[in-house]
């Protein structure tokens, strides 16, 4: 896995840190959830209130068993500040690294800061309702043997809600699809395998939030070509939705890629090489499909603008159709009230007769050549 390298300073006061947005918010469950998995069979659920307490409880098991594949997985799934601050100290993390821990909102990436690998992976879930995307953001600290989860969201990595209280949370992680059942011989290969697990399942959740996408790009081409004025307004959105799809699936790429190039330095197995080798190739379809969702996109968006300009034009043509047909009777009156004495049919007894039927007949005649010629 990738490396990177930066200089060591004294860690600031971490009471003086900005925190992120969900840190921010007073989370519904504070409590630290826990198991070990030996020989890929993952123990019973423990649920501390601090972080020293999830890891001493599976102490005795370190001690029992050299297993391979033994990990701990530590889940917390509402970040504070007090067990971002415990998890630094308790780890003694870089500064640089607390600082990322504090700050959420940041792109999917992969740092290594000494023993401790930090991974921050971008999931999304999309809403139909408000024809949104939605990404939770997850932090990764992996030291020896353990692998810290932690939820910036409200959503678990394969988008399911977090529960609001500590049983609801139990019952999510007692069901037997996130027992691994499964993966037991990915699980062998150590706690990066997991790390692969959860980029796996964080990447197939956007292949639904492309299937919603082409959903609504669908429905906003029936909507384009049935006249509706509100399309253009909803390509815009939609569009937005999928640059951040691009840009999010892009770093997730990029992440795959460090992790790859960082394999043969950290004597990755080549089994779990091969996993990372299928995220890597699900990924570059998820980058090509909604590439391919922003260029229908953007066609859309001109047949729409094509359609408005015709109808414009359409309308333009009745426009001027009518200002001729109202210019006739204009003309007509405006010769006959120029008052000269000397002028033709002045002082005829059927003049103010003929003149309402010259203004009646031309505008009769205008509006026969308008629809002849479909301007009206």
């Amino acid at each position: 896995m990738s490396s990177h390298s930066r200089q060591r300073f004294d860690r600031p006061s971490l009471r003086k840190r900005t925190m992120g947005a969900s840190a921010a918010t007073a989370p519904r469950v504070s409590s630290v959830f826990s198991r070990r998995i030996v020989d890929s069979e993952p123990q019973q659920l423990q649920v501390t209130e601090a972080f020293s307490d999830a890891l001493s409880a599976h102490a005795a098991d370190r001690s029992e068993t050299q297993a391979t594949g033994s990990i701990t997985q530590v889940v917390i799934p509402h970040s504070t500040p007090e067990v971002l601050a415990e998890v630094a100290s308790a780890w003694d993390l870089h500064p640089v690294l607390v600082d990322d821990l504090f700050h959420a909102n940041q792109r999917a990436k992969v740092e290594r800061y000494g023993d401790v690998l930090f991974v921050v992976l971008k999931s999304a879930v999309y809403i139909d309702a408000k024809e949104e995307v939605e990404f939770n953001e997850f932090h990764l600290l992996m030291k020896d043997d353990a692998l810290v989860i932690i939820c910036q969201g409200d959503r678990f990595i394969d988008g399911t809600p977090i529960p609001p209280d500590t049983d609801g949370i139990q019952e999510y992680f007692s069901n037997e699809k996130r027992s691994w059942t499964k993966d037991r011989d990915l699980l062998a290969l150590g706690p990066e395998a997991l790390i692969y697990r959860l980029l796996d399942t964080a990447v197939d959740g956007y292949f639904p939030v492309l299937d919603g996408l082409q959903d609504d790009k669908d429905g906003i081409e029936r909507q384009v070509f049935s006249g509706d004025t509100a399309a253009a307004e909803r390509i815009y959105l939609l569009s937005q939705e999928v640059i951040d799809v691009l840009h999010n699936s892009t770093h997730l790429n990029r992440l795959t890629q460090a992790l790859g190039n960082g394999a043969a330095k950290y004597a990755i197995p080549d089994e779990l090489r091969a996993y990372l080798d299928d995220v890597t190739d699900h990924l570059t379809r998820v980058l090509a499909e909604a590439g391919e969702l922003r260029e229908s996109l953007s066609q859309i968006l001109n047949v729409n603008s094509t359609l408005v300009a015709q109808r414009q034009n359409e309308d333009m043509k009745k426009i001027s159709g009518w200002a001729a047909i109202l210019f006739a009777p204009t003309l007509v009156g405006a010769i006959y009230g120029m008052n000269f004495d000397d002028m033709p049919e002045l002082h005829w007894a059927f003049g103010y007769p003929m003149a309402l039927g010259l203004m009646l007949g031309l505008g009769i005649v205008l509006y026969v050549v308008f629809r002849v010629k479909k301007w009206m």
